[in-house]
């Protein structure tokens, strides 16, 4: 499904900037799940881009009054709406650990002030892209993140996956209202279980329970339902 939901993305995207995908055609055994691709060298930012105040965002607001460094206005609730659409980098941590909200400085200091500067555009240009074509079919972008590369010819292109429920919060925008928690199509059914019902503590050195049947099948039916509305096609898998 992240799969086929980010090649649909990137024909979307087609006209607005390249990407790594040579060929979908690849061995039966990967058939639908792998892809054959361009090597980049990957630029070392992750490129978020939040059009509503929400996460990690709304914490560094509540304790800042900015996200990333941006200055907000007071009084902002969660899930209201950034008008115009912030950048907020984040660096590329270790496997294992959590990504960094860092400011736009710090990136120009890690990568020059040239790549910053392109890549902080093109991820507000490809946000409100596609934040256009979410919201026709019902669906709200709240925030994404994007990864780039450069090619050998240091074109910079779109690599990973873009826009699934794993690098993307969607909201259902019939359900939407400012200043309450949303329901996303994303892995909420797994984090609820976990932090509510599991009786798991994250903070201990013991492994997560597996997850019960129940559990696995709604947070796929919520993946298959954003494949879905968004593609327009019914999910083959």
């Amino acid at each position: 499904m992240l799969t086929g939901l980010s090649l649909w993305w990137f024909d979307q995207l087609a006209d607005t900037i390249g990407n790594h995908v040579i060929s979908s055609d690849v061995p039966e055994v990967v058939k639908g799940r792998g892809l054959i691709v361009k090597n980049l060298t990957m630029i070392p930012v992750e490129c978020v881009a939040r059009g509503y105040l929400t996460g990690s965002g709304m914490a560094d607001y509540k304790a800042t009054g900015s996200v990333c460094g941006i200055p907000l206005p007071a009084g902002l609730v969660e899930a209201d709406r950034l008008e115009p659409a912030i950048f907020t980098p984040a660096t590329k941590a270790a496997v294992g650990e959590h990504d960094e909200n860092v400011s736009f400085e710090q990136v120009a200091s890690t990568i020059g002030t040239e790549q910053a500067e392109r890549i902080r555009d093109l991820t507000i240009e490809i946000y409100q892209r596609v934040e256009a074509i979410a919201r026709e079919r019902g669906i709200i972008l709240a925030d994404t993140k994007f990864e780039f590369g450069t090619l050998a010819g240091g074109m910079i292109v779109l690599g990973d996956e873009v826009l699934t429920p794993d690098s993307s919060r969607f909201w259902d925008a019939s359900q939407y209202e400012a200043g309450k928690s949303q329901s996303s199509f994303d892995k909420q059914y797994v984090r609820d279980w976990l932090t509510q019902e599991s009786g798991w503590d994250k903070s201990s050195d013991t492994p997560p329970p597996p997850l019960p049947a129940e559990v696995i099948e709604k947070t796929r039916a919520r993946y298959i339902e954003a494949f879905e509305t968004l593609t327009g096609e019914t999910f083959p898998g």
